[in-house]
């Protein structure tokens, strides 16, 4: 009995969290670093694979989190360009494991039933070929849904995004496609990942497991601009719960109810000192007319 009782108040921990936050609006877009696998693993004196395969684990439970809270662009950071100094052997496992992932998406029910859309964000010609056939496909399948998309950041760096994007204006400017004076922040966004003109929204949420507080040259085009709300927690990626997403969100709805309080008050303080001008103005114009 005594074993039961944790998990019965996490149980209600859990749906006492989920009633709050579905009483507030819920962030549109959410970023997530994924961090702590391979310390997971060490943790526990296994090999690093365990430590990514428990953590893909984790990812299909958040993917199922954000589609019934109804948050409609989640994108996971399951690659950077920098792990490429990884070793031969844990990018090899790691790859097939996310290849085995993308094949199991284009048959799983819940992608149709959720019209998800999944698209794999990064320099993919870096990848293997096996993994860009996978890439590929599931992008294909899911391609007609647009319910709640999920995107991969996977050979991915937030500066090298920005790089490619201004090669690409570049040309078309060269070619007289576009005129420098055009160039917008729009057109930046149309030319980052995924491909196609498909631009991101802008990140309301970013999270990062593992400890740190940094983000690791992640959207800073889509996350620094929009100033989105941060969360960082101590779980490693293979120990993110369910409340840990809640938390996260509530969070956002914070930061939300602060903005929107503190626009509030400078309207309440613009109109006041706007009523103290007119009641100024009346003043000065009748002690002109006695």
């Amino acid at each position: 009995m005594l074993r039961r009782i944790p998990r019965i108040f996490y149980k209600g921990y859990e749906r006492l969290l989920t009633q709050e936050v579905l009483n507030a609006d819920v962030p549109r877009h959410v970023a997530i670093i994924m961090d702590g696998n391979r310390r997971y693993a060490r943790k526990y004196g296994q090999m690093t694979s365990f430590g990514h395969r428990i953590g893909a684990n984790v990812t299909e439970k958040v993917m199922e989190w954000s589609s019934e809270l109804g948050i409609e662009y989640l994108t996971i950071y399951a690659f950077s360009t920098e792990n490429f100094n990884r070793s031969d052997d844990e990018k090899d496992k790691l790859f097939d494991l996310i290849r085995l992932k993308f094949d199991e998406i284009v048959v799983d029910e819940r992608t149709h039933e959720r019209k998800m859309r999944v698209h794999a964000i990064g320099d993919i010609d870096k990848l293997p070929e096996s993994l860009r056939d996978s890439i590929k496909n599931v992008e294909l399948a899911t391609s007609v849904y647009d319910r709640f998309n999920l995107n991969v950041a996977i050979a991915y760096g937030g500066r090298q995004e920005i790089v490619q994007a201004v090669r690409e204006i570049a040309c078309k400017i060269e070619s007289g496609e576009l005129e420098p004076e055009d160039i917008n922040e729009d057109t930046i966004s149309n030319h980052l990942y995924p491909s196609g003109g498909s631009a991101l929204p802008d990140v309301d949420l970013i999270i990062r497991t593992g400890g740190d507080e940094r983000v690791s040259n992640f959207l800073p085009w889509q996350a620094n601009g929009s100033e989105c709300a941060a969360y960082f927690c101590a779980p490693f990626w293979p120990e993110f719960r369910k409340i840990d997403f809640l938390r996260s969100i509530r969070v956002y709805q914070a930061r939300m109810k602060e903005r929107r309080m503190h626009t509030t008050i400078r309207a309440a303080h613009f109109l006041k000192a706007v009523g103290k001008a007119e009641i100024e103005e009346v003043r000065h114009h009748a002690k002109v007319k006695n």
